[in-house]
């Protein structure tokens, strides 16, 4: 069981890094938007013609890493560590694999898009189960161990001053792209986060609470709390139940409801932050 659940993390792993990799090389690397941590100041470094940004994002991860392993020791993270490096070698085999020197189609929003949207989907799926792809994040983790600096606010610093750099590097529409892909990275990755946690949240208000619970814990394969009631309207003795479910569990259970005690009072609300048994550890 251990095993596939090994096997299981790092497929996600491994598939979520191959998506930031293609994200990162075909649509921010080739029109130059610099937003974003090492890959962002990457695109400025390959400007200056001292190496490719694939490289420099391999250099500056493998220094980071090390860096990351002599000041945190035990307390590095190995799924971080295992991320950093693949993004580092699909970057630098894509860019020997299929070298670009145009972007590729003349439809920069489009392209835009992509370049959030492909790393963004990644780095929540990597953050929904306790990693990272490195990078800055790495300083990070190092400030936090030693400093009480606002993290959060400096690593925005940084990106902004990376975003902005644009202007001067290459040209004011760039920039201006950059500048849009930095504030919409921010939202996508939180609503990606909200969504692939989302659960729903009942609140059943009933005379027969029993087929209810047992259909929940039994065929469902999730428990409930109950507890006893009282119509404020009716007088009348109720008991109300409460329970998270899956998004396909939470049709079925409604279906049940419906079925069983079609007069029940329900209450479903959308949750993104459920932790405990059969949901999520903190």
């Amino acid at each position: 069981m251990q095993k596939e659940s090994t096997l299981k993390t790092y497929t996600l792993l491994t598939a979520s890094i191959a998506m930031m990799a293609v994200g990162t090389y075909f649509f921010k690397f080739t029109n130059n938007f610099t937003f974003g941590g090492i890959t962002g100041l990457a695109v400025l470094i390959a400007k200056t013609g001292l190496m490719s940004a694939s490289d420099f994002t391999f250099v500056m991860n493998i220094v980071l890493l090390v860096i990351g392993f002599l000041v945190l020791g035990r307390g590095f993270g190995f799924k971080t560590a295992y991320c950093s490096i693949l993004l580092s070698v699909m970057l630098s085999a894509l860019e020997r694999l299929f070298p670009m020197s145009r972007p590729l189609t003349d439809q920069p929003m489009l392209e835009l898009m992509f370049a959030i949207a492909l790393p963004a989907f990644a780095s929540a799926i990597l953050f929904n189960i306790g990693s990272s792809s490195g990078g800055t994040d790495i300083i990070a983790m190092i400030f936090k161990k030693y400093t009480s600096v606002n993290i959060g606010k400096s690593l925005m610093i940084t990106d902004v001053g990376i975003t902005l750099a644009g202007f001067l590097i290459f040209d004011i529409k760039t920039g201006l792209y950059s500048v849009l892909g930095l504030a919409i990275r921010s939202f996508m990755v939180d609503n990606f986060i909200e969504s692939l946690n989302l659960s729903k949240y009942f609140n059943i208000v009933c005379s027969k609470p029993e087929p209810i619970c047992d259909y929940i814990t039994h065929t469902l394969n999730k428990s409930a709390t109950v507890c006893s009631a009282k119509g404020a309207f009716s007088g009348q003795e109720k008991y109300i139940i409460f329970t998270a479910m899956t998004r396909y569990q939470a049709v079925k259970l409604r279906n049940f409801i419906k079925q069983e005690e079609p007069e029940a009072f329900i209450l479903i609300s959308n949750t993104s932050e459920i932790i405990g048994k059969g949901f999520h550890s903190i």
